[in-house]
């Protein structure tokens, strides 16, 4: 099996800066953890590989989950999640979130978010997948995302001026700093990270950034598939720099894929539009080729059953009717209060000549969400010193084997904020200093970007909705025949890129998906074997993986309580 590359080929960095806390991420986990890290420490400093508003919560369609309505309470919020998770969720986690999860919203409106209310004021909510009571706060229908991100971007400009603060926009962090390594050659604390950003005056090309602490927020591996809902930033690059800066990473092979995207053809590439679990929360069908609702019969909550359910009961019916599709049916509900409460997929529809109310919508399941990543504690801190992660580049253990709809955001909300609460502690006491910054051994290397398409077929073949040994096999093997021909071949010499770097990491990401989807003997969530259908109770534990000194990747099963 070939090596992991321990670093990523660059040039040597033009400019330093130094700061307190670097925040790597625009989404709501980046933005709510930069500010309140701002209200704690000097300095921070907020990278984003687009605009602060183009982070992956702009597009949350569906609402924020939590037991507001006097009637819920979080221990029913918590047993949702806990089923949803099939067995894999760490409860002490889940308390934590729907615990906190209330405050967090209620600061989040404070903080300028506004949520669709009724005709006495109070915040409207409604139901999704998995949910046994209405808990999903939303704002403009269906554009969450979009009101949450408004809001944080709107409270970070307010304090651009403010010299504590920096935001450098269009830049990647290509790799993790690390200090002096241990007797046994593994990466010493993260201490900052080189960053390419595409800019101008002194903020352009490559730099390094000195941090007592880094906190990834940079969002999931939507584009490790070839068709995805995820943006096209989404490329691994948090769990693929944490991997070759020491950090352990696990559940990486529960992959969520979205039963309701909207079916564009075969040839269809990149990020697809996703059709929101709310729009069957409020009543629409899901039907087979012959007209029929399928879901009756098969879960007790028909069309609202786990993502995973459906994505697997509709995989299977496409197999039966031979089809490259189902239907989601929304011709029983009223045209105005569709256009009203989902404007934003009525007007995607629209532009894609279909007509919401009157027509079937050819649906299919597609890679949505990332239920593993970066492991970590209760205040986000990772397994290596001044690294913490929080979000979707983050494994918490909220998830489990399969994310509960509507709480990523908030997830991103609670935990960002032990995050910047730790971190920001951690510094004051002295715990977490400047350390020097020691090049780490081992290979460097880049796979060119034209092999993306092939990589991303790789993945979607071994490692998609439903999997099997042979198919993982031979997708770890293709993977690491990738790896191995452009991390030795002296001739295949690639131009240090973002593209580049992207596609390395998207490889990166591959690789410890398949190998960790291969080794779970099971299904179960978002983990599916056609030749391990049962859930075996001997899996209920964290699959682990991290490099060893010779850049091997090494697996180990960890238990679900981590603590923090």
């Amino acid at each position: 099996m070939t090596a992991f590359v321990r670093r990523l080929a660059a040039p040597e960095p033009g400019w330093t800066i130094e700061t307190d806390v670097i925040v790597v991420g625009s989404g709501i986990a980046g933005l709510t953890t930069a500010l309140d890290l701002r209200e704690k420490v000097d300095r921070v400093l907020v990278v984003t590989k687009g605009l602060l508003s183009s982070g992956s919560t702009v597009w949350a369609q569906g609402g924020i989950a939590a037991a507001l309505d006097p009637e819920d309470t979080p221990e029913e919020h918590l047993e949702d999640t806990l089923v949803a998770g099939v067995g894999l969720c760490s409860e002490e986690a889940v308390r934590v979130l729907v615990t906190e999860g209330p405050h967090s919203i209620r600061k989040l409106l404070r903080r300028g978010a506004q949520f669709d209310v009724g005709p006495d004021g109070d915040l409207t909510l409604t139901r999704e997948g998995g949910h046994h009571r209405d808990r999903i706060v939303h704002a403009g229908g269906d554009a969450t995302g979009a009101e949450v991100s408004r809001a944080l971007v709107e409270q970070l400009e307010a304090i651009r001026n403010d010299p504590g603060i920096e935001v450098i926009e269009h830049a990647m962090v290509v790799d993790l700093l690390t200090g002096a390594p241990d007797a046994e050659g593994r990466p010493g604390p993260v201490c900052g990270a080189t960053i390419h950003v595409i800019g101008e005056g002194s903020r352009d090309g490559v730099g390094a950034a000195l941090a007592k602490a880094v906190v990834f927020a940079t969002g999931g591996i939507g584009q490790v598939f070839r068709s995805s809902t995820n943006p096209a930033s989404s490329t691994g690059d948090g769990l693929a720099a944490a991997l070759r800066a020491g950090a352990a990473v696990a559940d990486v092979e529960f992959v969520q894929f979205h039963p309701t995207v909207l079916w564009q053809g075969a040839n269809a590439r990149g990020q697809l539009p996703l059709i929101s679990e709310a729009v069957r929360g409020e009543g629409a069908y899901l039907l087979n080729g012959a007209g029929e609702r399928f879901m009756v019969g098969r879960h007790e909550l028909a069309e609202l059953a786990p993502r995973d359910v459906v994505s697997r009961n509709i995989v299977d019916v496409m197999r039966e009717d031979e089809s490259d599709s189902v239907f989601l049916d929304c011709r029983h509900l009223d045209a105005r209060f569709l256009e009203r409460r989902f404007p934003s997929i009525w007007r995607s529809l629209e532009e894609h000549g279909i007509d919401m109310a009157h027509d079937l919508i050819p649906v299919a399941p597609a890679q949505h969400f990332h239920s593993g990543g970066i492991l970590t504690d209760l205040n986000g801190r990772s397994t290596q010193q001044g690294l913490y992660a929080i979000g979707e580049a983050a494994c918490t253990g909220v998830h489990g084997a399969n994310r509960l709809a509507s709480n990523s955001l908030l997830e991103g909300l609670v935990f960002a904020r032990r995050a910047a609460r730790d971190a920001a502690s951690m510094v004051a006491d002295g715990v977490l200093t400047q350390v020097a910054p020691i090049e780490r051994t081992g290979e460097s290397a880049l796979v060119p970007a034209t092999m993306r398409p092939r990589v991303q077929a790789i993945a979607h073949e071994g490692a998609g909705p439903v999997r099997d040994a042979d198919g993982l096999d031979d997708a770890v093997a293709r993977l690491s025949r990738i790896r191995s021909r452009f991390h030795t071949d002296p001739v295949a010499k690639v131009v240090p890129q973002v593209a580049e770097w992207e596609t390395t990491n998207i490889v990166a990401s591959a690789s410890v998906l398949c190998e960790a989807a291969l080794l779970r003997e099971e299904s179960r969530g978002g983990h599916q074997r056609e030749d391990f259908p049962a859930t075996d109770p001997e899996w209920a534990v964290h699959l682990a993986a991290r490099l060893d000194p010779d850049g091997e990747l090494v697996f180990a099963k960890a238990p679900l309580e981590l603590g923090g």
